[in-house]
């Protein structure tokens, strides 16, 4: 998203449970020229700001919190299913196959959603 905005949007991420940085997710985002290599992962709890007009969640459980979290807050909340590729097991390739496609899913999705050279509309 930041790809393709930069700065026209506040985007912020976080996730339900800290944890370290993904290195599959790191080579996966790096093929596309996007270093996420200095991301800290956060979760909800890590929000310095609580005013958004649209969460994105990407798994059931975060869905969960992010409807909680907004109940009293005027924000749009959408659930992107999302499959986590860090279940899949094999071999390195197999492995990065699957961040790859989760990776190319959710770049088609947020270019259908937030096109660019138009700000988003909530």
């Amino acid at each position: 998203m930041k790809m393709l905005h930069g700065k026209q949007v506040f985007i912020d991420s976080v996730g339900i449970r800290a944890g370290e940085l993904d290195p599959f997710a790191v080579v996966a985002m790096d093929e596309i020229g996007i270093d996420i290599g200095r991301h800290r992962p956060k979760t909800f709890d890590n929000l310095e700001d609580s005013s958004f007009d649209l969460i994105i969640s990407m798994s059931p459980e975060a869905h969960h919190r992010a409807l909680e979290m907004t109940r009293t807050m005027a924000c749009e909340v959408e659930f992107w299913n999302t499959f986590d590729p860090s279940l899949i097991e094999g071999s390195r390739e197999v492995r990065l196959d699957a961040y790859r496609e989760v990776r190319d899913q959710l770049m088609r999705r947020i270019r259908q959603r937030f096109p660019a050279g138009l700000v988003p509309v909530f």
